[in-house]
């Protein structure tokens, strides 16, 4: 745990590309149930994720060069009870979230929202900001929440600390940081620069005030017919979904222009217990998977995902040693970080998270079992301009629960028919080239 519950450096980073560039990655959690919902359980939820490392903000320095720190908010934000609606909105409504005002700075970060269908079913849903948790993160939150588990991390309320306290302590961490920090000038000097100037032009007439809202889409397969499959392509319930969204990718165009393959950034947890307090306790693996051939055979596929694994274990991403600097960067530059940080320019990288078997009792929001529980990455304050940057979008996550493992995506492809529709029937069509189907939610 950081000293003095300051944030680390990579969730500082985390903190202030958001607010270099006003785009929101969220993390959001979705329970449907084919009745209505026990009110009292889900107050039950509420309270108990008050209590949680999910109910946190983030305290700025009083000076400009500190490391900010992890504070206790005044209140939590309240529950949140909708208006019935369509169940056919089910997805609309869990969109609608990504636009509730969630602030990691001055709260809330997070929300709680119970949604009413008007033919007598319901959902709930938990969403979060990305600088206060990670998807393993806020699943810990929610899994004590839901057990009723007690929660050891405690921090000062925001505000308790005078300003001048603040200047001693940050003063005193800066000076224990400056060598780090001195190492990282170097290494930017060296690749942030040289990676903006190289890509400045090609972004100059791009739109940077029209938002966008990114089409998403939501599916379950049976799990049985899943694993069976992935046997018999000689992979597993990993490669098989890794497999899936490559295909998916290829799709929608994003497939790299040296070779043709798709560039997978794997999500790799770090985290083993809540009492680690990063925001971020992840690392990226990178596979590159050429995915022509991948509904016949998954061997290949399966020893490249091992190797990416081997060797982010042996090997740390470069861009790691730039993150001491980040105390000390204007605004202005992290606006570049990005493109060097994701190489967008050459590999159209595609986020892909797979969370594997959850704990059961994660589906109890309630205090009974969910029918389904799907878990996504979604982002908003999305501009044109961001996405000509990366050149599109594409995030999908995937966990298994019960007998059904789940599939969400969040895309965009430039140029194209960004529709829910058309995304539903590419995300079809790659199940389908693996003889798989499932139900849309």
């Amino acid at each position: 745990m950081a000293d003095g519950h300051r944030l680390e450096f990579l969730d500082h980073a985390v903190l202030q590309l958001l607010k270099a560039t006003g785009r929101q990655q969220l993390m959001q959690a979705v329970w449907v149930y084919g009745r209505p919902v026990d009110h009292d359980g889900v107050r039950r939820l509420h309270r108990n994720l008050s209590g949680s490392i999910l109910n946190r903000l983030i305290e700025a320095s009083p000076l400009p060069f500190g490391r900010p720190r992890w504070v206790r908010p005044t209140t939590p934000p309240p529950l949140l009870v909708a208006d019935p609606r369509p169940r056919a909105e089910l997805l609309d409504w869990a969109d609608s979230m990504r636009n509730l005002p969630i602030d990691p700075e001055r709260g809330p970060a997070w929300h709680l929202m119970l949604q009413p269908f008007t033919d007598g079913t319901s959902a709930v849903s938990v969403i979060g900001s990305h600088c206060i948790g990670d998807g393993v993160g806020a699943l810990l939150a929610i899994h004590q929440a839901v057990t009723g588990g007690a929660n050891d991390v405690t921090y000062d309320a925001a505000g308790a600390r005078s300003r001048g306290e603040g200047i001693v302590a940050d003063l005193r961490q800066a000076k224990a940081d400056l060598r780090r920090s001195a190492r990282a000038a170097v290494a930017v000097t060296r690749t942030v620069y040289g990676a903006v100037r190289e890509r400045r032009s090609a972004h100059a007439e791009v739109d940077t005030r029209t938002f966008i809202d990114l089409p998403t889409a939501a599916i379950l397969v049976p799990m049985a017919e899943w694993d069976a499959r992935a046997a018999d392509l000689s992979g597993n319930s990993h490669t098989l979904f890794a497999a899936i969204v490559a295909r998916l990718a290829a799709s929608l165009g994003r497939r790299r222009r040296s070779d043709g393959a798709v560039s997978l950034h794997l999500a790799v947890n770090r985290r083993v217990s809540l009492d680690d307090d990063r925001a971020i306790a992840m690392e990226f693996a990178r596979a590159a998977i050429e995915p022509d051939g991948l509904p016949r055979d998954l061997a290949q596929a399966r020893s490249t995902l091992r190797e990416s694994r081997r060797m982010l274990d042996h090997q740390s991403d470069p861009a790691l040693e730039l993150l001491p600097l980040v105390p000390w960067l204007p605004l202005r530059a992290m606006r570049k970080a990005p493109d060097l940080l994701f190489s967008y320019a050459d590999d159209l990288p595609v986020s892909c998270s797979n969370l594997g078997d959850l704990f059961p009792d994660l589906a109890r929001a309630d205090g009974t079992p969910a029918d389904h529980m799907l878990l996504r990455g979604v982002d908003s304050h999305v501009t044109l301009a961001d996405l000509h940057r990366s050149h599109g979008h594409l995030v999908a996550v995937s966990g298994r629960l019960g007998d059904a493992v789940s599939i969400s995506v969040e895309s965009w492809e430039i140029g194209a028919d960004n529709s829910r529709q058309r995304l539903r029937g590419l995300l079809d069509a790659a199940l389908a080239d693996f003889r798989l189907s499932g139900t849309h939610l």
